[in-house]
């Protein structure tokens, strides 16, 4: 929801900006009467401020005064990186618990449904929104002294119905074009049944959404905006760029800067992006640094002399702001902090945001062989576009929100693409190769007599399945076979039952609620990437597959027996996923002595 804590604090638009979108949005809606058309989508690219808009109208709606009724009938944010937001299961749901709020009159209904049918919350969408929605307003019975409410929609793009902690069946673990289909058939569904509802979806344009919207069904009930086509950019970056950098110099105590020419420089430096502007004032705002002179470089540098990186993208000048950021990093440190870029991009959904990037750092170095504090250092220069520390406002946000270290998305897209990033490229199959060597050198190194200390064992363990899929694919495989023989090589080293109760004895769960378990630890791709020796080397493929397959999987709901060959034949990777969620639930005894335990 828009005021929940998980998004706190909330993005929300720089006083007078976005005005004329705001107006729109609101001249549409109508309030009691609703609109003429129950759907309006607004889209544009990554970094328009979208998210911010749906945050300002939802926070306005909310605290509006001298009506008899509340305007906002619910909202929803979905986020890529987060469990709860990144799939639809929880959307009915959350809207359904808004509207009894919102609409008193749905309350008794609402709540009659899920007691005569508690298990509506786990059936599937399409149930859940005529029985906790379509059904109560029903009901209600004649609906026209009933006001119109809006429900706002953020961020569709952002559904791509990930496998973490996803509680959609199995059937409808589909790609991302297919489920945010699915959402805007649910809204439309919703709107069919002419309740006093309006949807406002906010989303990129993404192809299978335009299309999907300009088809026969949905073209009479969506009125379509184009962001960009709305409102003064330039003004409204102007407003935040003025404010902003007032703010900077009563900070530093220069009262004559900046001067009219460095602000109309900067301005016109923007091209209209919010983005660009908001990233270039975090990255001269350093306490460690003259932003005078931090500003002046961005605006003195000249545009990069590329035609092809000029004209590819309305995003250039944001793209080469990101170059001038990672140029200003020490040259001689340049190629760590690459290094340490490709390791959170590769290992950053293995976290949990609760604890922060400088909590995984440390980790991450001693899983490299790096001197601890070595990667905050390396990183140090680029606290524009990456997330530290978490907010401490965010607190009390659920801990199993994945890793959440870069300010925003368009950053990872300019580091994974060479044409953009140039030199300061992240290679993630080069790097998933790299950190899976360290996680079997690291794993090599238990033994029976070994002291386990260190998250970066834990980590090891947790990921160097997942490394190993991503990084060795069968063309990776042929291309660098030596490389891979002695990877495979390396793996028949490790003794894997030692590995796994060393690391997962129960004085180590308590060090490692810093991770977020792999969903599925028995991962077949795993061990079909075993198979992509030559044929030559088929003997040591099969050897491996055998190294890592020695236990017996019961069926479900079975229990493991030991057998006559080993007492110990226990299924390991299913024992892992056991002992993570074991580990949480006695998180509580903490506080106790592990022999009183």
């Amino acid at each position: 929801m828009h005021d929940s804590n998980e998004r706190f604090p909330p993005p929300l638009c720089h006083p007078g900006t976005r005005e004329a979108i705001i107006v729109r949005i609101t001249d549409w809606y109508g309030y009691r009467a609703g609109p003429g058309k129950p759907i309006m989508w607004v889209h544009a690219p990554a970094g328009y401020g979208k998210t911010a808009i749906a945050g300002t109208v939802s926070k306005m709606l909310k605290e509006t005064t001298g009506l008899d009724f509340i305007p906002l009938g619910a909202t929803f944010f979905f986020w890529r990186t987060s469990p709860e937001r990144s799939n639809p299961a929880r959307f009915i749901i959350t809207i359904a618990c808004q509207l009894a709020v919102s609409i008193p009159e749905l309350k008794p209904h609402i709540a009659n449904a899920v007691s005569q049918n508690p298990l509506i919350l786990n059936k599937a969408l399409e149930v859940q929104l005529d029985e906790l929605i379509v059904e109560p307003f029903k009901a209600i019975g004649d609906l026209k002294d009933i006001p119109n409410r809006l429900v706002i929609i953020d961020g569709l793009d952002e559904c791509i119905n990930s496998g973490q902690e996803s509680r959609v069946a199995k059937k409808y673990a589909e790609d991302q074009e297919v489920v945010q289909v699915r959402v805007l058939d649910l809204i439309h569904t919703l709107q069919s049944h002419h309740l006093p509802l309006s949807f406002l979806i906010l989303s990129r344009p993404e192809a299978w959404i335009t299309q999907h919207i300009e088809s026969r069904s949905f073209t009479d009930v969506v009125e379509v905006v184009d962001l960009y086509a709305v409102g003064d950019h330039m003004n409204d970056v102007e407003k935040y760029v003025r404010a902003e950098l007032t703010r900077i110099a009563a900070k530093i105590g220069d009262v004559e800067w900046p001067t009219e020419s460095i602000v109309h420089g900067f301005i016109w430096k923007t091209n209209g992006h919010m983005v660009y502007a908001s990233t270039v004032i975090r990255h001269i705002d350093d306490p460690y640094d003259d932003p005078r002179k931090r500003l002046k470089d961005i605006l003195d540098a000249p545009t990069d002399s590329n035609r092809y990186l000029a004209h590819s993208t309305p995003f250039s000048t944001l793209y080469e702001l990101y170059r001038q950021i990672m140029r200003s990093c020490p040259e001689s440190n340049r190629s760590l902090m690459v290094e340490v870029l490709e390791d959170i991009i590769v290992t950053g959904r293995y976290f949990r945001d609760y604890y922060g990037l400088s909590s995984a750092l440390p980790i991450l170095d001693s899983l490299s062989g790096r001197a601890v504090g070595c990667g905050s250092r390396a990183i140090r220069g680029l606290h524009a576009v990456l997330r530290l520390v978490s907010d401490p406002n965010e607190a009390n946000r659920s801990d199993r929100t994945l890793l959440r270290p870069f300010v925003h998305s368009s950053f990872v897209e300019f580091l994974t693409n060479p044409l953009l990033s140039l030199e300061f490229a992240v290679d993630k199959k080069k790097g998933s190769r790299r950190l899976l060597w360290n996680c079997l050198e690291c794993m090599s190194a238990i033994n029976s007599q070994s002291e386990v200390e260190g998250k970066h064992f834990r980590l090891a363990l947790d990921t160097f399945r997942s490394l190993w899929v991503t990084g060795w694919s069968g063309k990776e495989a042929r291309l660098h076979q030596d490389e891979y023989v002695k990877v495979v090589k390396k793996l028949l080293t490790i003794d894997l039952t030692t590995c796994f109760i060393k690391v997962f004895d129960y004085p180590s769960f308590r060090r490692s609620l810093l991770f977020i378990a792999p969903s599925n630890i028995f991962d077949s791709d795993f061990v079909d990437s075993l198979e992509h020796l030559s044929k030559e080397s088929d003997p040591l493929s099969q050897e491996a597959i055998m190294h890592v397959f020695f236990f017996d999987r019961p069926s479900p709901g079975s229990c493991v027996q030991p057998t006559s060959s080993s007492s110990t034949r226990v299924g390991i990777f299913q024992w892992t996923e056991c002992s993570t969620v074991l580990g949480e639930a006695l998180q509580p005894l903490d506080k106790f002595e592990p022999a009183e335990i």
